[in-house]
Formats: C-alpha cells, sequence, structure tokens
C-alpha cells in the first residue's frame, strides 16, 4: 500500500511540474495567446532569448524541471540577464519563487550604453523578495513594488516554496504591476509627480532612470535564489 502510494505522489509531482499556475502547459501558449500576440520568452529547455547584461553570454544560471535560476554566485560569476529583443508598450506574464532571504527584480527599458554599469540606472524595477525573511522594512522594497518609488498595495506573495505570478504592463507613460492577480501598483512616468518621487528616492543622481521609452526586459541576479518560468509577453 505504501507503496502503491509513493508511486502515486511521484505521478502527481510530474503532472505538477508540468503546469503552470493557471493549470496550463507550462511554457507553453494556448492557441487563444497565439492569436492574441503573445511570444514566450523561455522554453523551459535553453535560454536562447537571453544574454547577461553587457555579454554575449548567459553565465551564473541554471534551467531545472522548466524554470531558470539565478544562483546568485559571488564575484562576478553570475550576472542580471537581459531578452536580446526590445520592447516599448507591452503586457508581460512570467511566474517566480524566491529562496528564503533571497531579492531579485524584473526591470524594463533597460538600455546598455558606457555610462551605464546596471541594468537598474535605467530600468524600473519591479521588486521580488522574500518579504516575511528578507532584512527591510520599507514597504516601497516589498514584492510587486515600483523599487523604492511605489509601495504595492494589497499585494501578498505566497509561501516560499509555492509560485507567484507577475504581470507588468507598460503602454506609454501609463505602468502597471499585477501580483497574484491583484493590481498592486499604478503610475504614470514623466508627471511632476513621478519627477519629485524620483528626485526623493534612490534614483535622484540616476540620469538615465526611467528616461527611456524603449529596451530591454531584464531579470535581476542579486544574490540568493531566484526561479523563473512560464515568460511570456505580447506587444500593446
Amino acid at each position: 500500500m505504501k507503496k502503491l502510494i509513493s508511486v502515486a505522489a511521484m505521478v502527481l509531482a510530474v503532472l505538477f511540474i508540468g503546469k503552470s499556475v493557471s493549470g496550463q502547459g507550462l511554457n507553453q501558449l494556448t492557441q487563444k495567446e497565439v492569436k492574441e500576440g503573445w511570444q514566450m520568452l523561455f522554453d523551459g529547455k535553453t535560454m536562447d532569448q537571453w544574454r547577461c547584461y553587457k555579454m554575449d553570454k548567459v553565465q551564473g544560471w541554471a534551467i531545472e524541471d522548466g524554470a531558470m535560476i539565478a544562483l546568485g554566485l559571488p564575484e562576478g560569476k553570475g550576472g542580471d540577464i537581459v531578452t536580446k529583443e526590445k520592447f516599448k508598450d507591452f503586457e508581460l506574464y512570467l511566474e517566480w519563487k524566491v529562496a528564503q532571504n533571497s531579492n531579485s527584480g524584473i526591470f524594463f527599458h533597460v538600455v546598455e550604453a558606457d555610462q551605464y554599469e546596471t541594468v537598474y540606472m535605467t530600468g524600473p524595477e519591479y521588486q521580488l523578495l522574500d518579504d516575511v525573511g528578507y532584512p527591510q522594512s520599507h514597504p516601497k522594497n516589498n514584492s510587486g513594488s515600483n523599487y523604492d518609488m511605489h509601495a504595492p498595495k494589497f499585494g501578498q506573495v505566497k509561501t516560499l516554496d509555492q509560485w507567484n505570478t507577475a504581470k507588468i504592463v507598460v503602454k506609454g507613460a501609463h505602468v502597471e504591476h499585477w501580483l497574484n492577480d491583484r493590481k498592486v501598483v499604478e503610475y504614470e512616468m514623466w508627471t511632476p509627480e513621478w519627477v519629485e518621487l524620483k528626485n526623493n528616492s534612490k534614483w535622484k543622481d540616476a540620469e538615465g532612470y526611467g528616461k527611456y521609452k524603449e529596451g530591454f526586459i531584464a531579470l535581476q541576479d542579486h544574490g540568493g535564489t531566484t526561479s523563473f518560468r512560464n515568460i511570456k509577453i505580447r506587444k500593446l
């Protein structure tokens, strides 16, 4: 009897690995999504659509069980990754989870130039965090926030062993952050309010922050382990 239970558990585990949070095939588009213009940014097997920032390869990342994982390796052995394609107006969806005390983020409109050493010098960040265990307390740093600019409202992350969903919608100056099917942040870039927030944030001296209307999508390798899967985007 115990053997039968064990076999059943293994089968369920395999089936679960092959499904996204929504229950559809993992790292796959439905026919409806294809018609709507969605494209996958990760097939669950390779990272051919990504490279490290200012590099032509990926390092410090692994693929396991249909997810790509930032390993958080020290001394420059890892790195933030960016899409090989640039995006302007879009809707981005992905599933993520972080290990205990881990910190990561999703960036958009990232630009590569000699004066910009990191992705966060240009790209606004959708924060990903172990909200319970990470040693910080400011709401503007919690998961789903526009990091150090807008705190999430009514956001709630799942336990560390579960997958969360993130969605970012960018249309002109308008930006929305969604966390586990809840809209937690909404703002307009380049307005007087936005400029005031920037000037009173970590980005006050970052000349390129939020400046560009097109650029790369980036995923952060910021220490600790973060997993991503079911990454898809459609242009608006």
